[in-house]
Parts: structure tokens; C-alpha cells; sequence
């Protein structure tokens, strides 16, 4: 549970550095989906490669 915490925190952090840098392409509603895919990926990651039961 400690490594999916730890994976959502780094995927919002990527969010927040892509808000702060993205361009006039990062629409609030593409932040929004961005957001999302990558906490699901940062969970779905940690589930499978984390080594753990």
C-alpha cells in the first residue's frame, strides 16, 4: 500500500510539473485525463512490478 501511496504521489507530481511548464495544449480538461492516466498507471505499475503480495 506504501508503493501505490508513493506512485500517486510521484504521478502528481508530474502533473503539477506539466501544469506549471505545458503549453497552450494542456487544456484543463487534457490535465484532468492526464491526471487520471497517470495515477492509474503509477498504481497499475506498482501492483505488477512491486514484488510484493
Amino acid at each position: 500500500m506504501i508503493t501505490a501511496a508513493t506512485a500517486t504521489t510521484a504521478a502528481t507530481g508530474v502533473r503539477a510539473w506539466l501544469a506549471a511548464r505545458g503549453g497552450a495544449w494542456l487544456t484543463p480538461l487534457r490535465l484532468r485525463r492526464l491526471s487520471a492516466a497517470l495515477i492509474v498507471v503509477a498504481v497499475a505499475a506498482t501492483a505488477t512490478l512491486s514484488g510484493s503480495a
